[in-house]
Protein backbone atom coordinates (compact mmCIF):
# COMPACT_ATOMS: atom_id res chain seq x y z
CA UNK A 1 0.00 0.00 0.00
CA UNK A 2 1.92 3.42 -1.24
CA UNK A 3 0.20 5.43 2.12
CA UNK A 4 2.02 5.18 5.30
CA UNK A 5 1.45 4.96 9.17
CA UNK A 6 2.54 8.76 8.83
CA UNK A 7 0.93 9.72 6.19
CA UNK A 8 -2.62 8.25 7.66
CA UNK A 9 -1.74 9.33 10.99
CA UNK A 10 -1.97 12.99 9.62
CA UNK A 11 -5.55 12.50 7.70
CA UNK A 12 -7.46 10.42 10.54
CA UNK A 13 -9.58 12.18 13.50
CA UNK A 14 -10.02 10.14 16.57
CA UNK A 15 -12.80 11.20 19.07
CA UNK A 16 -11.57 10.90 22.98
CA UNK A 17 -15.00 10.28 24.71
CA UNK A 18 -17.87 12.64 24.66
CA UNK A 19 -15.22 14.89 22.65
CA UNK A 20 -16.54 16.74 19.19
CA UNK A 21 -13.86 16.96 16.81
CA UNK A 22 -13.82 20.18 14.16
CA UNK A 23 -14.45 18.41 11.32
CA UNK A 24 -13.97 21.85 8.62
CA UNK A 25 -10.74 21.72 6.41
CA UNK A 26 -10.41 17.95 6.67
CA UNK A 27 -8.80 16.35 3.50
CA UNK A 28 -12.06 14.27 2.13
CA UNK A 29 -12.63 12.06 -0.56
CA UNK A 30 -15.86 12.45 -2.07
CA UNK A 31 -18.54 10.38 -3.14
CA UNK A 32 -17.59 10.26 -7.30
CA UNK A 33 -14.25 8.72 -6.32
CA UNK A 34 -15.50 5.63 -4.79
CA UNK A 35 -18.79 5.02 -6.02
CA UNK A 36 -16.70 5.25 -9.91
CA UNK A 37 -17.35 2.25 -11.96
CA UNK A 38 -19.93 0.85 -9.29
CA UNK A 39 -22.52 -1.51 -10.74
CA UNK A 40 -25.43 -2.49 -8.57
CA UNK A 41 -26.23 -6.16 -9.77
CA UNK A 42 -29.84 -8.13 -8.63
CA UNK A 43 -27.76 -11.02 -6.93
CA UNK A 44 -28.50 -9.00 -3.61
CA UNK A 45 -31.49 -6.40 -2.18
CA UNK A 46 -29.97 -2.84 -3.26
CA UNK A 47 -29.72 -2.18 0.34
CA UNK A 48 -27.55 -4.60 1.14
CA UNK A 49 -25.21 -3.35 -2.06
CA UNK A 50 -24.91 0.14 -0.87
CA UNK A 51 -24.48 -0.59 3.10
CA UNK A 52 -21.30 -2.94 2.25
CA UNK A 53 -20.19 -0.03 -0.48
CA UNK A 54 -20.18 2.83 2.13
CA UNK A 55 -19.49 0.98 5.03
CA UNK A 56 -16.04 -0.30 3.05
CA UNK A 57 -15.38 2.88 1.66
CA UNK A 58 -15.58 4.36 5.34
CA UNK A 59 -13.83 1.43 6.70
CA UNK A 60 -11.01 1.73 4.37
CA UNK A 61 -10.59 5.53 4.86
CA UNK A 62 -11.65 6.31 1.32
CA UNK A 63 -14.26 8.52 3.06
CA UNK A 64 -12.65 10.34 5.90
CA UNK A 65 -13.77 11.74 9.27
CA UNK A 66 -15.78 14.30 8.18
CA UNK A 67 -16.65 13.49 5.03
CA UNK A 68 -20.23 14.25 3.95
CA UNK A 69 -22.42 11.44 2.79
CA UNK A 70 -25.20 12.31 0.24
CA UNK A 71 -27.86 10.28 -0.30
CA UNK A 72 -29.23 12.10 -3.39
CA UNK A 73 -25.50 11.74 -5.20
CA UNK A 74 -25.50 8.57 -4.02
CA UNK A 75 -29.29 7.49 -5.51
CA UNK A 76 -28.07 9.47 -9.04
CA UNK A 77 -24.37 7.94 -8.99
CA UNK A 78 -26.02 3.88 -8.33
CA UNK A 79 -28.98 4.80 -10.20
CA UNK A 80 -31.48 3.94 -7.74
CA UNK A 81 -34.05 5.66 -6.00
CA UNK A 82 -33.61 6.70 -2.39
CA UNK A 83 -35.27 4.41 -0.63
CA UNK A 84 -32.47 1.80 -0.31
CA UNK A 85 -29.67 4.64 -0.15
CA UNK A 86 -31.92 6.07 3.03
CA UNK A 87 -32.14 2.19 4.40
CA UNK A 88 -28.07 1.48 3.68
CA UNK A 89 -27.32 4.68 5.69
CA UNK A 90 -29.64 3.96 8.69
CA UNK A 91 -27.76 0.82 8.94
CA UNK A 92 -24.21 2.50 8.99
CA UNK A 93 -25.48 5.18 11.59
CA UNK A 94 -26.29 2.35 13.38
CA UNK A 95 -22.54 1.08 13.66
CA UNK A 96 -21.56 4.53 14.34
CA UNK A 97 -19.86 5.38 11.04
CA UNK A 98 -21.98 8.32 10.36
CA UNK A 99 -23.54 10.84 12.09
CA UNK A 100 -26.86 12.56 10.93
CA UNK A 101 -27.60 16.01 11.70
CA UNK A 102 -30.75 17.95 11.50
CA UNK A 103 -30.59 20.68 9.41
CA UNK A 104 -26.77 20.08 8.72
CA UNK A 105 -26.46 16.85 6.79
CA UNK A 106 -24.69 13.58 6.80
CA UNK A 107 -21.60 13.05 7.90
CA UNK A 108 -18.70 10.08 8.33
CA UNK A 109 -17.99 10.33 12.28
CA UNK A 110 -14.05 10.13 13.85
CA UNK A 111 -12.62 7.08 15.14
CA UNK A 112 -14.10 6.62 18.78
CA UNK A 113 -11.60 5.00 21.06
CA UNK A 114 -14.81 4.35 23.91
CA UNK A 115 -16.49 2.29 20.84
CA UNK A 116 -13.45 0.21 19.85
CA UNK A 117 -12.71 -0.58 23.54
CA UNK A 118 -16.43 -2.01 23.69
CA UNK A 119 -16.03 -3.71 20.33
CA UNK A 120 -13.21 -5.58 21.84
CA UNK A 121 -14.88 -6.47 25.28
CA UNK A 122 -18.13 -7.88 22.72
CA UNK A 123 -15.30 -9.31 20.42
CA UNK A 124 -13.53 -11.68 22.81
CA UNK A 125 -16.01 -12.57 24.95
CA UNK A 126 -17.68 -13.98 21.98
CA UNK A 127 -14.77 -15.23 20.23
CA UNK A 128 -13.82 -17.24 23.50
CA UNK A 129 -17.07 -19.37 23.24
CA UNK A 130 -16.40 -19.74 19.80
CA UNK A 131 -13.37 -21.30 19.22
CA UNK A 132 -13.66 -23.19 23.18
CA UNK A 133 -17.04 -24.90 20.83
CA UNK A 134 -15.33 -25.58 17.75
CA UNK A 135 -12.46 -27.09 19.57
CA UNK A 136 -15.05 -30.38 20.50
CA UNK A 137 -16.05 -30.57 16.84
CA UNK A 138 -13.77 -29.42 14.21
CA UNK A 139 -12.65 -31.55 11.46
CA UNK A 140 -9.36 -32.02 9.75
CA UNK A 141 -10.69 -30.63 6.52
CA UNK A 142 -11.83 -27.72 8.36
CA UNK A 143 -8.38 -27.27 9.83
CA UNK A 144 -6.94 -27.42 6.66
CA UNK A 145 -9.78 -24.65 5.79
CA UNK A 146 -8.28 -22.55 8.29
CA UNK A 147 -4.66 -23.45 7.31
CA UNK A 148 -5.36 -22.55 3.67
CA UNK A 149 -6.80 -18.97 5.08
CA UNK A 150 -3.86 -18.20 7.29
CA UNK A 151 -1.47 -18.96 4.03
CA UNK A 152 -3.73 -16.52 1.75
CA UNK A 153 -3.28 -14.08 4.63
CA UNK A 154 0.43 -14.40 4.77
CA UNK A 155 0.66 -13.92 1.03
CA UNK A 156 -1.57 -10.91 1.14
CA UNK A 157 0.71 -8.99 3.40
CA UNK A 158 4.51 -10.43 1.99
CA UNK A 159 2.84 -8.58 -1.12
CA UNK A 160 1.16 -5.02 1.08
CA UNK A 161 -2.08 -5.84 -0.20
CA UNK A 162 -3.63 -5.08 3.50
CA UNK A 163 -7.61 -4.75 2.16
CA UNK A 164 -7.18 -8.53 0.85
CA UNK A 165 -5.20 -9.25 4.37
CA UNK A 166 -8.43 -7.51 6.34
CA UNK A 167 -10.75 -9.62 4.31
CA UNK A 168 -8.75 -13.04 5.20
CA UNK A 169 -8.24 -12.02 8.56
CA UNK A 170 -12.30 -11.49 8.96
CA UNK A 171 -12.43 -14.87 6.90
CA UNK A 172 -10.76 -16.96 9.95
CA UNK A 173 -12.82 -16.00 12.47
CA UNK A 174 -15.91 -16.35 10.70
CA UNK A 175 -14.70 -19.75 9.57
CA UNK A 176 -13.92 -20.63 13.44
CA UNK A 177 -18.10 -19.60 14.06
CA UNK A 178 -19.01 -21.42 11.21
CA UNK A 179 -17.58 -24.59 12.49
CA UNK A 180 -19.85 -23.99 15.30
CA UNK A 181 -22.90 -23.39 12.92
CA UNK A 182 -22.44 -19.87 14.72
CA UNK A 183 -23.50 -17.56 11.86
CA UNK A 184 -25.53 -15.47 14.18
CA UNK A 185 -22.41 -15.49 16.32
CA UNK A 186 -20.40 -13.36 13.83
CA UNK A 187 -23.00 -11.26 12.70
CA UNK A 188 -23.08 -9.72 15.98
CA UNK A 189 -19.75 -9.34 16.08
CA UNK A 190 -18.98 -8.05 12.69
CA UNK A 191 -21.72 -4.89 13.22
CA UNK A 192 -19.72 -4.65 16.67
CA UNK A 193 -16.39 -3.77 15.37
CA UNK A 194 -16.93 -1.40 12.76
CA UNK A 195 -14.47 0.57 14.53
CA UNK A 196 -12.15 -1.48 14.56
CA UNK A 197 -12.17 -2.37 11.49
CA UNK A 198 -11.18 1.51 10.67
CA UNK A 199 -7.97 1.12 13.13
CA UNK A 200 -6.85 -1.97 10.95
CA UNK A 201 -5.73 -0.66 7.80
CA UNK A 202 -4.19 1.90 9.76
CA UNK A 203 -2.15 -0.46 11.61
CA UNK A 204 -1.12 -3.14 9.53
CA UNK A 205 1.72 -1.08 7.43
CA UNK A 206 3.12 -1.16 10.85
CA UNK A 207 6.24 -3.53 10.86
CA UNK A 208 5.48 -6.77 12.40
CA UNK A 209 1.90 -6.44 13.03
CA UNK A 210 1.04 -8.88 10.38
CA UNK A 211 3.32 -11.48 11.54
CA UNK A 212 2.36 -11.41 15.01
CA UNK A 213 -1.97 -11.97 13.73
CA UNK A 214 -0.05 -15.08 11.63
CA UNK A 215 1.65 -16.54 14.73
CA UNK A 216 -1.40 -16.13 16.86
CA UNK A 217 -3.47 -17.56 14.35
CA UNK A 218 -1.62 -20.35 13.67
CA UNK A 219 -1.25 -20.95 17.21
CA UNK A 220 -5.41 -21.15 17.35
CA UNK A 221 -5.45 -23.25 14.42
CA UNK A 222 -2.57 -25.61 16.69
CA UNK A 223 -5.07 -26.15 19.74
CA UNK A 224 -8.29 -26.48 17.40
CA UNK A 225 -6.33 -29.41 16.09
CA UNK A 226 -5.44 -30.93 18.91
CA UNK A 227 -8.86 -30.55 20.14
CA UNK A 228 -7.49 -28.82 23.25
CA UNK A 229 -10.70 -25.96 24.47
CA UNK A 230 -9.04 -24.29 27.19
CA UNK A 231 -5.61 -23.56 24.73
CA UNK A 232 -7.82 -22.28 22.03
CA UNK A 233 -9.22 -20.21 24.58
CA UNK A 234 -6.08 -18.78 25.22
CA UNK A 235 -4.38 -18.68 22.16
CA UNK A 236 -7.80 -16.46 20.89
CA UNK A 237 -7.62 -14.25 23.90
CA UNK A 238 -4.37 -13.27 23.71
CA UNK A 239 -4.55 -12.49 19.93
CA UNK A 240 -7.36 -10.17 20.77
CA UNK A 241 -6.02 -8.57 23.75
CA UNK A 242 -2.97 -7.98 21.82
CA UNK A 243 -4.87 -6.61 18.79
CA UNK A 244 -6.84 -4.14 21.58
CA UNK A 245 -3.48 -3.06 22.83
CA UNK A 246 -1.73 -2.05 19.88
CA UNK A 247 -4.79 -0.56 18.38
CA UNK A 248 -4.68 2.04 21.23
CA UNK A 249 -1.62 2.27 21.47
CA UNK A 250 -2.22 3.66 17.52
CA UNK A 251 -5.17 6.31 18.60
CA UNK A 252 -3.31 6.99 21.60
CA UNK A 253 -0.60 8.52 18.72
CA UNK A 254 -3.11 10.04 16.19
CA UNK A 255 -4.58 11.94 19.27
CA UNK A 256 -1.13 13.30 20.15
CA UNK A 257 -0.62 13.88 16.80
CA UNK A 258 -3.90 15.58 16.53
CA UNK A 259 -2.78 17.75 19.85
CA UNK A 260 0.45 18.42 18.44
CA UNK A 261 -0.85 20.24 15.62
CA UNK A 262 -3.44 22.07 17.29
CA UNK A 263 -0.77 23.87 19.11
CA UNK A 264 1.58 24.81 16.46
Amino acid sequence: MARTEGARLENAIVASDGAKTNQTGQDKTNLTAFLQGVTLTRNMPLRDQIYLLVRRAIVTGKLAPGAPVNEIEIAERLGTSRTPVREAVKKVEDEGLIDVRAQAGTFVTPISSRQVREAYVIRIALERESVRHAAGVITDDQVQRLRDIIDLHALSLKRSRFEDAIDHDDNFHRTIAEVNGYTMLWRVVDMSKAQMDRCRLLSLPSPGAGDTTIAQHTAVVDALEAHDAEAAERAISDHLETSLENTLKLLGRIESDRQAALVV
